[in-house]
């Protein structure tokens, strides 16, 4: 029998860099190392009591088939109303997707939509995965960096300068994974504005943080910034981070029709359909009480400040306050060219990261994998202890560098 030879689509991605470390972590613990995990990229609180109740209550009344492609029609009123909510826009069924969490959705996405050679304009600091879904799909990632000096936000001018006539879509992720930014009303039209005079370019808008959120009010949604370019935006969201839901993986978006019917149709061949307990639990959690969201922003808000006040105050470290989501991406310039204890210099990011591991037993991700460093990001969704024990061992890591 021949060695089994990947295809090529495998062999031009990488696997998850906060997948990877979430691993590692995993081994070090097994092996007996006391790790302070600041890598997690999900909640650590439980699922709301009612939303695991309606699933319970699913299980109990048969609800164990498998359902439209499209989804049920509970959950697929609710995400519409929760959609209009959010956005002040009306879409119809045929607008909407769902899928096995918001990842496979931008997977299916660009599956449906891109061919070799097309251009994806992915600025960073992005989400791990953006690139190699991307790649996986046969695109060309366009990596813009926006630096600390643009408050990492894709500016009109670098927007324009990205666009080609091979630019299928422009990825943007508000509020980020990694950075905490949020893009405003006023930057939002502004992007908009340059996209107006590119009618080919398509908007993936990532918005699964969206309810975390520090400021006043709501943030503004892409589509109701610019619902003028609403037959080429496609709004992605889920249940995960705002609901405490990852595993139960619940995806969903809302967008131009034509593309939805192709997302619809590879997903008819992938997965034929989402859990029909997690589309009842979904369906619960959008249309239920809402409080458990607002107490988690208060208590993510509470780390937040902690976390921030405690890198700000380590010498050589520095971070912006993130506006939202549970990161904070962290400058580590300070670091790098300095010498550990053992002999061994910082030439990176990634070093530094894995200094921090061996000498201080904190886990968290480089700021290269999400495309721009030297920097690292922390989650701040685990406890208070856990942060202000992984802003201490980091401090006195960094004071033993000569």
């Amino acid at each position: 029998m021949p060695d089994y030879q990947p295809a090529s689509r495998v062999t031009r991605i990488k696997e998850s860099a906060s997948v990877q470390a979430a691993a590692r972590v995993r081994e070090l613990k097994a092996e007996g190392r006391s790790i302070i995990d600041l890598t997690v990229g999900e909640p650590d609180f439980d699922t709301p009591e009612h939303v695991k109740q309606a699933a319970v209550a699913a299980i109990a009344a048969g609800e164990t088939k498998y359902t439209s492609v499209t989804g049920t029609p509970q959950l697929r009123s609710a995400i519409l109303d929760h959609v209009e909510r959010r956005t002040g826009l009306r879409y119809s069924p045929s607008e909407l997707t769902i899928a096995g969490g918001a990842k496979q959705v931008i997977f299916t996405a660009f599956m449906a939509s891109l061919d070799e050679g097309d251009e994806v304009i992915v600025p960073a600091p992005y989400w791990v995965s953006y690139p190699d879904m991307v790649l996986a799909n046969g695109g060309t990632p366009v990596i813009v960096p926006c630096g600390d000096e643009v408050g990492f936000k894709l500016t009109p001018g670098a927007l324009a300068a990205a666009i080609t006539p091979a630019t299928t879509w422009l990825i943007l992720n508000t509020p980020s994974n990694p950075t905490g930014v949020v893009y405003s009303r006023d930057e939002l039209e502004a992007l908009a504005a340059v996209l107006a005079e590119h009618p080919g370019v398509y908007v993936l808008t990532d918005e699964i943080y969206d309810e975390i959120f520090y400021g006043n009010g709501r943030i503004s949604s892409f589509v109701a910034a610019a619902p003028e370019l609403r037959d080429r935006v496609l709004v992605v969201n889920g249940v995960s981070k705002a609901y405490a839901m990852t595993g139960w993986r619940l995806g969903y978006a809302v967008g131009p029709a034509a593309l939805v019917a192709s997302i619809n149709k590879l997903q008819s061949q992938i997965s034929s359909c989402p859990s029909s307990i997690s589309q009842a639990a979904a369906a619960a959690a959008l249309d239920g009480d809402q409080s458990f969201v607002a107490e988690c922003v208060e208590a993510y808000r509470e780390r937040r400040d902690a976390a921030v006040a405690g890198l700000n105050a380590v010498d050589g470290l520095s971070c912006e306050t993130p506006q939202g989501a549970f990161y904070a991406y962290v400058n580590c310039r300070g670091a790098i060219g300095k010498t550990t204890p053992d002999g061994a210099t910082i030439n990176n990011d990634q070093d530094f990261v894995l200094y921090l591991l061996d000498a201080a037993s904190v886990a968290v991700i480089p700021g290269s994998a999400y495309g721009l460093g030297p920097y690292f990001r922390i989650s701040f969704a685990t406890s208070l202890e856990t942060i202000n024990a992984g802003v201490e061992a980091i401090d006195k890591a960094m004071r033993a560098l000569s």
